[in-house]
């Protein structure tokens, strides 16, 4: 709904264009890279997700704010959005789980936000001319001000945001919002393994590798009965190897991967000791990497909950968040499978080293938001540490 209290607010790119809006959330002027997101839902776990660290997300959906927020749907301990845009939004939230308006979430944590603007003709022409730097300001109001202060904005290629978003110090993963996860109802009481774990076998230890990891990742590995490790993105191969874990994981998170230049060499030398391995987003392009591929980055990337990944006649129906990918033609085929391509554009979706027990896909199979087609994954994963650790004993 249209407030009549609020600022004019200003969306500028780098292309010169200008769309003029009205301002919620916090004042002030934010500058990132200018992107959009089609899911109609989970406006806060998308503004939670680290991987957005240095963009201002568009939705596609016409109305934001209608379930207000609340502190169980976060996927980090803040949001990580530079700027929001959205047509309308709406103040007064009716959901019983909500604990706040998004405006005043916004607020709270300093992110302008900007509503009232042809969301559908920005979208158009983020996929025209591509993802681009904007800013967003209802401070300043001259659009040929705010695109010369946005010029001294480097651009998301060769950008390392990983050092921004990851764990300064290693922890072990404990349910903050009470107990643990289970699709068909939330948090559950720590008492409860949430119907996926196997209470009955010795837990398998995880170590995952934070490059900008979603709580939910680590909540569906709790769930299926792993103790979890979450440790810096620079640790050294040796130091994780020293805490005995049965598999590695290496998560997502924001920027350019190639930029990440010591995460490949680290997970080179963790391939050497041959565990179980599986990477999700920016952990797909790093293990990429570690093999020997390169990334490219896409034109606008994929931002949504229904991108069709497979092969073979296999679908998933697949969330996305990512604006880099690996290029195909530079996988070692003789090493490397292609398990998975996005079926929109036929990008690399999904990779599976033939010989060791590794491998990693470029969606996000625990959700939040978004659909749950690709959790087997971690089932795969799970089975595959336990049947390592029984055959070593």
């Amino acid at each position: 709904m249209f407030d009549p209290a609020a600022k004019p607010a200003l969306l500028v790119l780098e292309d010169g264009s200008v769309y003029r809006g009205w301002s919620f959330g916090a004042i002030g002027t934010t500058m990132g890279e200018a992107v959009f997101n089609t899911g109609m839902t989970g406006y806060q776990e998308v503004m939670t997700d680290p991987s957005y660290c240095g963009q201002m997300v568009a939705f596609t959906y016409p109305e934001l704010g209608n379930t207000g927020v609340n502190p169980e749907d976060e996927e980090s301990s803040r949001p990580y959005v530079s700027g929001v845009i959205a047509k309308n939004v709406c103040d007064r939230p009716s959901n019983w789980r909500s604990t706040q308006s998004l405006g005043d979430y916004l607020k709270l944590h300093g992110i302008p936000g900007i509503y009232g603007i042809d969301t559908r003709a920005l979208t158009r022409k983020l996929r025209s001319a591509g993802a681009m730097n904007g800013a967003i300001s209802s401070e300043v109001l001259d659009p040929e001000e705010l695109i010369r202060q946005m010029q001294t904005l480097p651009n998301m290629e060769g950008l390392n945001l990983v050092k921004e978003v990851s764990t300064s110090k290693t922890y072990e993963w404990t349910e903050s919002t009470g107990g643990e996860w289970a699709f068909s109802r939330g948090a559950s009481q720590p008492s409860d393994r949430g119907g996926d774990s196997r209470s009955d076998v010795e837990p398998l230890t995880v170590v995952a590798l934070d490059f900008g990891i979603k709580r939910n990742i680590l909540r569906r590995l709790a769930s299926y009965g792993c103790r979890v490790i979450v440790v810096p993105a620079d640790t050294p191969a040796v130091e994780i190897l020293d805490h005995k874990p049965d598999g590695i994981f290496l998560s997502n998170g924001p920027g350019d991967p190639a930029a990440v230049t010591d995460a490949p060499e680290i997970t080179r030398a963790l391939l050497e000791s041959e565990l179980p391995t599986f990477g999700i987003c920016m952990g797909h392009q790093i293990l990429g990497l570690s093999l020997g591929a390169e990334t490219f980055k896409l034109k606008f990337g994929h931002r949504g909950l229904n991108q069709p990944c497979g092969l073979s006649e296999q679908v998933e129906i697949t969330s996305q968040n990512h604006g880099f990918a690996l290029t195909a033609d530079s996988i070692d085929e003789q090493k490397v499978e292609i398990t998975h391509l996005n079926l929109n554009d036929q990008t690399v979706a999904g990779i599976r080293h033939k010989r060791l027990p590794v491998f990693s896909v470029q969606y996000h199979p625990e959700a939040s938001p978004g659909p749950h087609d690709a959790d087997y994954l971690f089932a795969n994963f799970v089975e595959t540490m336990r049947d390592r650790k029984t055959q070593k004993q």
